[in-house]
């Protein structure tokens, strides 16, 4: 029996990468320091604290109109870079997964190929280029294996961008200085799939399937 997943699982998995975000804050903010504005965790943080506040008070019924409601908040709360990218990931990915009530493993990897493939084009950056795409495209292939897959590919991408020269954003402004730091946005990316893998552990410990 495959197992599916209802909106309270993302309302969870967006709560869970809020604690990530506010306990992960400033080291999000020390990485940003070295080759961006300093301030990507206390954006995130304020963004995610919006959002769980959003849904709490408002939650939607069906796991798209929970994204779509989360990448909406991150565009209005959240400014720089992180905001529209993160929104728009998260506000496409919801809107590719459309009005159905639960969702499986597969459709939420295919929805977010779709969300991270529209933070390619508002970007214009690709794998490589020392962005949140190192580590969002390969945990987006993991997810369809598995959740410990995707988390596990997400935190190998952001490791990878230690020695990458940055191709795109602020940091591509540094040339050959921004080699041997970590980027932050690949970096907060890999927390998202961090949260999703806790949450559907704990969703699989009260069930009967495998989630990962």
């Amino acid at each position: 029996m495959t197992q599916t997943f209802d909106a309270e699982f993302l309302v969870r998995w967006l709560a869970a990468v809020a604690e990530a975000v506010d306990r992960e804050a400033d080291r999000l903010t020390e990485l940003d320091s070295a080759i961006g504005d300093a301030d990507h965790g206390a954006n995130l943080r304020r963004g995610f604290a919006a959002v769980t506040g959003t849904l709490a008070k408002d939650p939607p019924a069906t796991p798209g109109a929970v994204l779509t409601a989360a990448g909406r908040q991150l565009i209005s709360t959240v400014g720089g870079a992180s905001g529209p990218l993160y929104g728009t990931l998260l506000r496409r990915t919801g809107k590719t997964l459309g009005d159905d009530e639960r969702v499986t493993r597969e459709q939420l990897a295919e929805a977010l190929g779709s969300g991270v493939a529209a933070v390619s084009q508002l970007g214009g950056a690709q794998v490589g280029d020392k962005t949140m795409l190192d580590a969002l495209v390969p945990a987006v292939e993991g997810l369809r294996d598995s959740f410990g897959a995707a988390r596990a590919a997400a935190e190998e991408g952001a490791l990878a961008t230690v020695p990458l020269r940055a191709r795109k954003g602020r940091a591509s402004y540094l040339g050959e200085r921004s080699v041997g730091h970590q980027d932050p946005g690949a970096t907060s990316s890999a927390l998202l799939f961090a949260a999703l893998d806790q949450i559907a552990r704990t969703e699989t410990s009260s069930g009967t399937e495998e989630a990962s």
